[in-house]
């Protein structure tokens, strides 16, 4: 189908450009800024507006994409369709809130609009590996099924890292948890827009 090929190289090409803002975001903002222990929020709140800020809109974006290519495949959709659309819906929700309402600066007092950013992106993070794993029972996704509950997986056990380090861990390597967090939920995006662009069957339920 050359028009879920197309949205697949889309979303592809929309990670690979918030990737690239992303780093290129971590080396504008202020050096005395650790990365291992402070989030990446952390680092788009000094540079309100910045390159990280535009990332997250960038990744929303392919997100949406990627969506859309799963929307065209198949007749009829899968049975798990309808929830895999609202679980990208909130995280693509999740992704635009949290760029739009900053978190506060790092040492600051937590204010409303910063326990607005932090659960939104909780939403987010939680809302991608739970659609990980639907995606991966998907027929039309078979190739990738593996690779996305490895990956589900792994986002979960990062997830708990972070929770521990958030708390009992007194903020212990949470900006490394983090990131790798990150990179393992993107990867569920990039493995699913790939599959698209090697050109997938149509689904004939799930």
């Amino acid at each position: 189908m050359p028009g879920t090929r197309n949205t697949g190289l889309l979303a592809l090409g929309g990670i690979a450009l918030a990737a690239l803002l992303t780093v290129i975001g971590h080396f504008e903002v202020n050096d005395d800024l650790d990365p291992w222990a402070l989030t990446i929020s952390d680092f788009a709140v000094s540079d309100r507006g910045g390159v990280i800020d535009i990332a997250m809109v960038v990744l929303a974006l392919a997100s949406v994409a990627l969506l859309h290519g799963l929307r065209r495949i198949g007749s009829p959709r899968p049975r798990s369709s309808r929830a895999v659309d609202l679980l990208l819906g909130a995280w693509v929700a999740g992704l635009l809130l949290a760029a739009v309402v900053p978190t506060n600066e790092p040492g600051t007092a937590m204010t409303t609009a910063a326990y607005l950013h932090r659960y939104a992106s909780v939403v987010a993070f939680l809302a991608l590996p739970v659609g990980g794993w639907l995606l991966a029972r998907r027929p039309d996704l078979a190739p990738a099924a593996r690779t996305l509950r490895t990956l589900v997986l792994l986002s979960l056990a990062l997830a708990g890292a972070m929770v521990w380090s958030a708390y009992p861990g007194d903020r212990l390597l949470l900006g490394l948890a983090e990131r790798l967090l990150i990179l393992t939920e993107v990867a569920v995006l990039a493995t699913v827009a790939l599959t698209q662009t090697r050109g997938i069957t149509p689904a004939r339920g799930a």
